[in-house]
Formats: C-alpha cells, sequence, structure tokens
C-alpha cells in the first residue's frame, strides 16, 4: 500500500510540475522547475518542497527493492521469538532509518542543483554546454556501474540482515540499521541517481528506468552482471548524447 500511496503521488507531483512547463534554455533542453521557485515562494520553503517529492520518489523507487530486505530482517527477528508487533516496529524502525539517509541526500542535493539552474538561466554560454554536459554526465556514471567500489557496495546490499540474530532487539539499534543500509544503497546506487537527475528529476519514464534497474541489479541473481549491462547502456546513451551534440550542434 505505501509503495501504491507513493507511485500515485509521484505521478501526480511530475504531471503537475510537467503542466506547469519547464524553462527552455539556450542549447535545445530545458530544465525542470524542481530546481526554482515558484512565484512568491521564499528559498526555503522551496527546498521543502523539494525534499518533501524527493522523500515520496525514493519510497515509490525503492520499496520494491528494499520490500524483500525487509521482510527477511522481519523474519529472523520473529525466529528470535518476537511477538508479531515488536518484529513490526522494529522492521518499521529499520525502513525509516533508511530512508532519512534518502531525505538527508536529497536535502544536500538541492542547493548545488539550484545554484547551478540559476547559473545557467542566468548565463546563457553556460547553458548552451547542457546537452555536452549530459553527455558526460552519463560516461561518467555508466563507467562507475563497472567499478569494483560499486561491485563491493552491491554485495554489501544484497545479503542485508541476513544476521539479524545479531542485532539487538532495540528500536533504536534498528534505526541505526536501516541508516547503515541506506548509507550504503545510496552509495550503490550514486550512477543511477546521477542519471535521475541528469536526465530531468520529474521525468516519469527515467524514475521508471532507475527503479527497473536498481531493483534489477540488487534482486536478481548475477546483481554485478546486471549492473554491468546497465552500465553499458547508459554509456552508449552518454556516446550518443556527444554524437548529436557533434552533428547539430546543439
Amino acid at each position: 500500500m505505501l509503495f501504491i500511496a507513493s507511485a500515485v503521488l509521484t505521478v501526480i507531483g511530475c504531471v503537475s510540475m510537467s503542466t506547469a512547463g519547464e524553462m527552455p534554455m539556450p542549447g535545445g533542453w530545458s530544465m525542470s522547475i524542481a530546481w526554482s521557485r515558484m512565484c512568491g515562494q521564499s528559498w526555503p520553503r522551496a527546498a521543502m518542497s523539494f525534499v518533501g517529492m524527493w522523500i515520496v520518489m525514493m519510497v515509490a523507487m525503492m520499496l520494491p527493492s528494499l520490500a524483500p530486505v525487509l521482510w527477511r530482517y522481519h523474519e529472523a527477528v520473529g525466529r528470535l521469538g518476537h511477538a508479531h508487533a515488536r518484529a513490526a516496529r522494529l522492521t518499521a524502525a529499520v525502513g525509516i532509518g533508511y530512508f532519512v539517509v534518502w531525505a538527508a541526500l536529497g536535502a544536500a542535493v538541492f542547493p548545488p542543483g539550484a545554484a547551478l539552474a540559476a547559473l545557467a538561466w542566468q548565463w546563457p554560454a553556460l547553458a548552451r554546454t547542457g546537452p555536452l554536459a549530459l553527455g558526460a554526465v552519463l560516461l561518467m556514471a555508466g563507467m562507475l556501474q563497472f567499478s569494483a567500489w560499486k561491485a563491493h557496495l552491491l554485495a554489501s546490499c544484497r545479503p542485508a540482515f541476513a544476521c539479524a540474530q545479531a542485532l539487538p532487539p532495540e528500536i533504536g539499534a534498528a534505526w541505526r540499521t536501516g541508516v547503515r543500509h541506506g548509507l550504503h544503497c545510496a552509495g550503490c546506487c550514486a550512477g543511477l541517481m546521477i542519471v535521475l537527475l541528469a536526465a530531468g528529476m520529474i521525468d516519469l519514464r527515467a524514475m521508471a528506468a532507475v527503479t527497473v534497474a536498481t531493483t534489477a541489479e540488487r534482486l536478481a541473481p548475477q546483481g554485478e552482471s546486471v549492473a554491468r549491462v546497465i552500465g553499458a547502456v547508459i554509456v552508449m546513451v552518454g556516446l550518443l548524447m556527444f554524437v548529436r551534440v557533434a552533428a547539430t550542434g546543439t
């Protein structure tokens, strides 16, 4: 139910922001209004709106891969003899800790993103480099999928909570476990999150693609191979961006 509610809210938010329009920029691209203030809105309120939308998006995007992990944790805690209600509270604490990390990441991403958007809006010469910069970002994100760092973090994410028996049956300990898992997964998803932010945060197609990619590389039996295939696709798209810029000049 939480996934469905988050997915519906994400679609509604993206559609409403798309209806409000994007800002056309020099270089033949459009900038999402998620990085700017609405008329009469202060920057703190704009940041709060961004983080709120970000949290809903992350719940919708990460829950498909997180849900099996939470279920395994719930079962492991239940085998220790805790009542169902107690196990449910501990599992909820893990989930809250996990999404606190993503909320903090959204709060950290907004200031530089808004500053870069403002600079691109004020300096047309900088805005014209947008397509070229997008290609470079996609190449970097794609190559990150092949790194040993990515493989290590992905391996850390997959067996999460397999040893729940060793965890103290306390809410605080469960919350810290969720935070640690969130930090691992945020690092593991770094390349894919870069793709999402670069491609347009309110683009439903980009969100769906990143959701499928993160779920597949974490849950597929050969997750590392899946991650490399995803990286190859991202690199190919980045190279196509460079070809397009060279061919059209935009």
